[in-house]
């Protein structure tokens, strides 16, 4: 697919023409995988790719290709044939959309999945969107982000000490994943926490929905969780004990969402206070 007319287009910080979905190592910035990355095609391929994963790059790279999740698959792609007006000269990623951030982080951001026109657009998690519009000029207010803004793969932004996940890698319909689909892909997210333990100090949850998948990811993996379950709310703290005894803060956070930010549920100065838990011990 590449477009309504089948025809590539042009990358709009690179120029370089691309058809919709974008294939893997025809270099699109910051692209993981190329052809030889192998694919997961259910979900018994991802726990066995993820598991087999040694570094993010690695993971990163599986979960730009995979295919496991036949709806989310269709979805995207369909997304990806027939563009919004406004971006209708662009091409789309159409493919799960990997991880985004410093390899060495410290911290961590889960959301939910990205958006059909904006990081299924762009291929960077919250680029193109204003839900990455309000996290990204938060963080580089912060001084963690090298710019205040996310528009396109390539366009210099860079984190630092962050990396940005989601509990569903693929554009899900009414941004809604199943049951199934979630408890498919975050078998990446029990390997993404799994690599980042070692260094891995703070999570900050975008919705509950989000905080409800990392408490299950950080349980399966063999982290402490205290019990009864922590529950969710803006600025929420739970400490969290890896394999190693070592604690860790899960941090919550309204998502960024139009709904939310429009109507004042979360405002910038609620969003910064959250994000500034990332990089301080205190509650």
């Amino acid at each position: 697919m590449s477009g309504q007319d089948g025809a590539p287009r042009p990358h709009p910080v690179t120029g370089q023409q691309f058809v919709s979905p974008v294939p893997p190592g025809t270099g699109w910035p910051g692209d993981p995988a190329d052809a030889a990355t192998p694919v997961a095609q259910d979900a018994a391929d991802v726990a066995r790719l993820a598991s087999a994963a040694r570094t993010l790059t690695e993971l990163d790279a599986a979960v730009s290709v995979c295919r496991a999740c036949e709806r989310l698959v269709q979805w995207r792609e369909q997304v990806a044939a027939a563009p919004r007006a406004s971006f209708a000269g662009q091409p789309y990623w159409g493919r799960p959309v990997p991880s985004f951030g410093d390899p060495d982080a410290t911290a961590l951001i889960v959301g939910l999945a990205p958006a059909a026109h904006g990081a299924n657009r762009t291929g960077r998690m919250f680029t193109g969107d204003r839900s990455g519009d309000w996290l990204y000029q938060a963080l580089h207010a912060l001084g963690r982000a090298s710019r205040p803004t996310s528009t396109h793969a390539g366009d210099g932004l860079e984190l630092d000490d962050l990396r940005i996940t989601a509990l569903a890698h693929c554009a899900p319909p009414a941004n809604k994943p199943t049951t199934q689909e979630s408890a498919t892909c975050g078998q990446w997210l029990d390997r993404e926490l799994a690599l980042m333990e070692p260094r891995l100090r703070a999570v900050l949850c975008l919705g509950s929905l989000a905080w409800n998948a990392t408490l299950a990811a950080a349980r399966r993996i063999g982290w402490d969780v205290p019990r009864p379950k922590p529950r969710f709310g803006h600025e929420a703290v739970a400490t969290l004990l890896r394999r190693d005894g070592r604690p860790l803060r899960l941090i919550g956070c309204y998502h960024v969402s139009q709904q939310n930010t429009f109507t004042g549920v979360l405002t910038r100065e609620m969003l910064l206070s959250a994000l500034g838990k990332l990089w301080t011990s205190e509650t």
